[in-house]
């Protein structure tokens, strides 16, 4: 485990994230699972979760036995965990261990929440937790999913799925995105900039898998929107328009919309909106508590305007959002100022 694992005896009050590997895991995702929820942070001045591995036996081969775990608990661990991510392998037809499916029917029967990690979708399906379920997984993996469990209702052209008590991801990479939206979901948007920056990731990346799916390469591909994009987070609190970002961009509004589409697999006018969502969050964490200043600092009009896109988009109103992730709730503790976050989960 790493070196800086938060994980200690009696680490009482945090909520539990436990991973359980097994035969042929991937140690991608699982670097991913301890990078989000298992090092200490100093820069936010408090542990967020207690986080421990835990397998099937005392010797594990990981991805084609390139690498051999040992010294972790067994699956006793998996009873009391809070979250359990449940096992992936670059081979999802291989039925798993009944002793592991075993272990997620019984975290999901008294309410743990469950992660799926790319081909943990298959993990979670076999276990039969899924049925009626939305979830996501590889899109690689997407047409043998559904052949083999046809009750789940997979959806392919996200990140990650958000529902409610089970959330999946699509793909390696993929883990950090769903990583982070729960750390927003446990502890607010601004500690999760906090872990964005100490992993140098994105706290928030709009578009889905589709993006990645396999598909020509264009003769003279656009330029990158980071500079327009760069120039618009700085002036939220204006009335831009998209005819003003592609102004900054001198191109069309017709070819900045395909470049959106391209690069970020979003529109101009949704990927504004959302980044004002996202400092519109940030400033109520921070203890502004007058919503029509809220609204007018984040270039979105009224208290009005904020009330119906913070409930559309995140599913709370600003003053429930206030009293969970507010200044008094201690939420941003320790978290310095950065780049705005995305305040939508890809599917949620």
């Amino acid at each position: 485990m790493a070196k800086e694992s938060s994980h200690r005896a009696g680490a009482a009050g945090l909520h539990r994230v436990v991973v359980i590997v097994d035969e042929n895991s991937n140690p991608f995702e699982l670097g991913c699972a301890t990078e989000v929820f298992g090092l200490r942070r100093p820069e936010i001045g408090r542990e967020l979760y207690d986080f421990r591995l835990c397998s099937p036996g005392p010797r594990t081969l990981m991805r084609d036995g390139f690498f051999t775990l040992t010294g972790v608990a067994g699956l006793e661990a998996a009873e009391d965990a809070d979250t359990l991510i449940v096992p992936n392998r670059p081979d999802p037809e291989v039925p798993r261990r009944r002793e592991v499916l075993d272990a997620v029917r019984r975290a999901h029967a008294r309410g743990a929440r469950l992660m799926g990690l790319c081909s943990g979708a298959f993990t979670l399906a076999e276990a039969g937790v899924l049925d009626g379920r939305r979830a996501t997984a590889h899109w690689q993996w997407a047409d043998a999913f559904r052949a083999r469990f046809p009750s789940v209702r997979l959806e392919t052209d996200v990140l990650f799925v958000d529902d409610g008590d089970i959330l999946t991801a699509a793909g390696s990479a993929a883990a950090l995105d769903l990583g982070l939206h729960v750390v927003r979901r446990d502890h607010g948007a601004e500690i999760a900039n906090a872990v964005s920056r100490r992993l140098v990731f994105a706290a928030h990346r709009d578009g889905g898998q589709r993006q990645f799916v396999e598909r020509p390469m264009p003769d003279l591909p656009d330029e990158s929107l980071a500079p327009v994009l760069a120039w618009a987070q700085e002036r939220l609190d204006t009335p831009l328009t998209v005819a003003d970002l592609a102004g900054r961009a001198a191109v069309s509004p017709a070819t900045l919309h395909r470049r959106f589409r391209a690069q970020l697999g979003t529109t101009p006018l949704a990927w504004l909106t959302g980044e004002r969502l996202a400092l519109a969050c940030r400033l109520i964490e921070r203890g502004e508590s007058r919503f029509e200043v809220v609204a007018r600092r984040s270039g979105l009009g009224t208290a009005a305007n904020l009330r119906a896109l913070m409930r559309r988009e995140t599913g709370i109103t600003p003053s429930a959002y206030r009293r969970r992730f507010g200044a008094e709730t201690g939420a941003g503790a320790g978290a310095q100022a950065g780049p705005v976050d995305g305040a939508r989960a890809v599917a949620g």
